[in-house]
């Protein structure tokens, strides 16, 4: 059933990746008291200047549900906003505050040393690494009928 030679699947190293992601991030990002998964959503909310709900969800594969509930934590923290979404009356996009904007300037200084240690420690380069990345990501979509 595709394991490898250590008997283990590609998927069980895709989870051992995302964990060992998570938590080295958690440790680097904690002096800012940002998470890994928050960091993330700052990252794809800051990238286009606000995002849909929906669309976040989608891109970071995560249920709306548990969007929601993060969007709301950084709501309360004063780090993220709802404004009017100009292409559906009914829906709205999630865009950082000024606070939110520094909140993640802060957290981005302490996980770009670690982004810098990970790729100088790749065998392979970031555009492969990446490509590898992506083509896993679609599979796994594919395989879910998401894709």
């Amino acid at each position: 059933m595709g394991a490898g030679d250590d008997g283990y699947t590609l998927l069980f190293d895709v989870w051992v990746v995302a964990n060992s992601t998570r938590a080295v991030l958690d440790e680097a990002l904690r002096p800012s008291g940002v998470s890994a998964e928050e960091f993330a959503l700052y990252s794809a909310v800051r990238r286009d200047g606000g995002i849909t709900p929906t669309e976040l969800a989608s891109l970071m594969a995560l249920p709306p549900t548990t969007v929601s509930s993060i969007v709301a934590r950084l709501e309360r923290r004063g780090h993220a906003r709802r404004v009017p979404n100009p292409g559906d009356a009914r829906s709205y996009r999630i865009q950082l505050t000024e606070a939110g904007m520094a909140a993640h300037g802060a957290a981005a200084e302490l996980f770009a040393p670690v982004l810098a240690r990970v790729e100088s420690a790749l065998d392979v380069g970031v555009a492969e690494a990446r490509e590898g990345l992506a083509a896993i990501r679609d599979a796994v979509r594919a395989a879910a009928g998401r894709g």
